[in-house]
């Protein structure tokens, strides 16, 4: 669908960012794709003690995730994502020899993500306005209305949200947890705070979509 036929189908901002988000999630075949992988991980940890099996056990998984999205030609965006960060996690893993530093890197990347999005809220630039931007023929016409800003800032704070939490449950159990416990408790946090956690702000997000019906182009001066 051509950028423009998309901002004739979505008629107002909330209309826009619903459609961009259920993109960007997924759907329920995204949220088990990328937990699957990561409870194999911790799993085979837990009853083997062996780093490299479990390594090998989890990016099978995910390969295999990857083969059949390929097979049904359907999109293998989803998987690719979770292949790349559990790639990643294999090998800060499989340097230093410690199972724990299998998650830092998802560790690492909600705290990237949580100062991106703060960045963008301070500059009044919140992250989410760019959805609007992408069904648009301006990528940035939409920071022109204040009410679109103040909408997508307090979207971007939702999205935000599950990052911190992450981080402030997550980074604790790392630096000072230790042996199969602190991997028990990674692998545990990261799949109760992954997808459930966002859909969490999802939802809290299509609530505050609900409740406006804010134009998508913003009103020709007098």
């Amino acid at each position: 669908m051509s950028a423009e036929a998309e901002e004739v189908a979505h008629e107002t901002v909330e209309a826009a960012v619903r459609a961009q988000l259920a993109k960007a999630f997924g759907g329920a075949r995204g949220i088990i794709e990328a937990a699957v992988p990561t409870i194999a991980f911790t799993l085979t940890w837990i009853t083997t003690e062996e780093l490299r099996t479990s390594l090998i056990v989890s990016i099978a998984l995910a390969v295999l995730l990857l083969i059949v999205r390929l097979v049904q030609r359907s999109t293998p965006q989803f998987v690719i994502n979770s292949l790349i960060g559990i790639a990643i996690g294999a090998f800060f893993a499989s340097r230093t020899g410690d199972a724990k530093d299998y998650f830092l890197p998802g560790i690492l990347w909600n705290g990237a993500y949580a100062i991106g999005m703060l960045v963008s809220i301070v500059t009044r630039w919140p992250v989410v306005g760019f959805l609007i931007g992408s069904v648009t023929s301006d990528p940035v016409g939409w920071h022109k209305d204040p009410g679109i800003v103040r909408l997508c800032t307090r979207l971007t704070w939702l999205l935000m949200i599950p990052c911190v939490v992450r981080v402030a449950v997550q980074l604790p159990v790392y630096l000072f947890g230790g042996g199969d416990q602190a991997v028990a408790a990674l692998g545990f946090a990261k799949i109760v705070m992954g997808w459930p956690l966002q859909v969490a702000a999802l939802m809290a997000m299509v609530w505050v979509l609900g409740r406006g019906r804010t134009p998508i182009k913003p009103p020709a001066p007098a």
